[in-house]
């Protein structure tokens, strides 16, 4: 059997974890496969995909700033994936790329058990950036039956756009809010979302003050390097549910490596403590 060649497209990607659990995942299941990270800067994107293709990849997922050029180029894409007018996995076919959307999967997966015992407050949720991590993180909002998702993002434009482009394919009441509404978070909102770039490699957080959020609100950072952003740490503090990205990213990655390999593996405690480690250790 062939081995299975594919990785994770993306600039900067050296921070990824994508390839240690993957890695993990075909030594776990006794796969024969390699996953790798593949830096490819924006202008070179079309060129690379092809150029993977040619060499016998299966496939890709596709992380900053590549998700939306995905989207664009795919000749299929799944429902997740139309929606969000991004994509996160593309399979090499011999003349096409099917696109997929695994975030919002990942997202709603990592989000279930941290909002349970908020089960039947009715707020809204706070997402903040405008991109295709921000589109994935709003419909996975509306998924878990948020009733309204505020839009905060630094050009107001791109809040507005993403707003409408959803409004017609989510049941929440989505609202385009300005930059500075960021600092006037209110007892209504019971979760906050960093859907953007900021915080990731140490670079600084979002100026958000979460001191005015009811004590049962949760902050979640789809940032995971680090694992700690100062984002979450200052939620953390005032007594509030701190989710990091490390479990949207376990389970995006999962049905990712369904996809790529063939196998749905399992999202366990070992897989999470192997990529803890990693970051500990600065991979």
């Amino acid at each position: 059997m062939r081995a299975v060649l594919a990785g994770v497209i993306g600039w900067p990607v050296s921070h990824s974890l994508s390839p240690r659990m993957h890695e993990f995942w075909l030594r776990e299941y006794a796969i024969k496969g390699t996953y790798v990270a593949l830096p490819v800067r924006r202008p070179d994107f079309s060129e690379a995909l092809s150029g993977l293709r040619k060499a016998g990849f299966s496939g890709a997922n596709v992380t900053v700033p590549h998700k939306e050029s995905a989207f664009a180029l795919a000749h299929t894409v799944d429902a997740a994936a139309r929606t969000a007018r991004a994509v996160n996995l593309l399979l090499f076919q011999e003349n096409q790329y099917s696109a997929f959307n695994t975030d919002v999967e990942g997202l709603v997966l990592s989000l279930r058990d941290s909002l349970r015992k908020m089960a039947g407050r009715t707020g809204r949720a706070v997402v903040l950036g405008a991109g295709g991590a921000a589109r994935a993180a709003t419909l996975a909002c509306d998924q878990l039956g948020i009733p309204e998702i505020c839009i905060l993002n630094r050009t107001n434009a791109r809040a507005g756009a993403l707003t409408r482009d959803l409004s017609v394919s989510v049941k929440a009441n989505l609202v385009a809010g300005a930059w500075s509404d960021r600092q006037a978070l209110g007892p209504e909102t019971q979760l906050v979302i960093n859907a953007t770039s900021a915080g990731l490699n140490g670079s600084a957080s979002p100026d958000l003050s979460v001191d005015s959020l009811p004590r049962d609100a949760a902050v979640c950072d789809l940032v995971y390097s680090p694992l700690e952003t100062p984002l979450l740490a200052r939620a953390r503090a005032c007594g509030l549910s701190a989710i990091d990205g490390l479990g949207m990213l376990m389970h995006q990655g999962a049905r990712s490596f369904e996809l790529l390999f063939g196998v749905r593996p399992t999202v366990s405690m070992a897989l999470r403590a192997h990529l803890e480690s990693a970051l500990h250790n600065g991979a």
